[in-house]
């Protein structure tokens, strides 16, 4: 089987979106009215889309914030499997 390395989605913002506009997680953050440190955060992988931000993604960019918000998913999702791989494991429960 083959191992997924988690791709945050900050990282596909920054290198599909602002990179080639050449544009900064500032410039960003104050054309879409989010205090800068929140689209530094996402772009360094340190914090989550919200949907708020998704939407707001989805306006600047024409993505759609669906999208946006299934890249944080998959990203969490292979972190959490990762992360508890090894655990002990929890029995099924069955309804009556």
């Amino acid at each position: 089987m083959r191992k997924h390395t988690p791709i945050h989605p900050g990282e596909t913002l920054n290198e599909d979106f602002l990179k080639p506009l050449k544009m900064s997680a500032r410039a960003l953050a104050a054309h879409i009215d989010v205090p800068a440190n929140r689209i530094t955060r996402i772009v360094k992988g340190e914090t989550a889309i919200t949907a708020d931000t998704a939407v707001r993604l989805e306006q600047a960019f024409g993505v759609s914030a669906k999208v946006w918000l299934g890249l944080q998913a998959q990203y969490e999702l292979i972190k959490t499997l990762a992360a508890t791989k090894g655990r002990k494991k929890i029995k099924p429960l069955l309804a009556a």
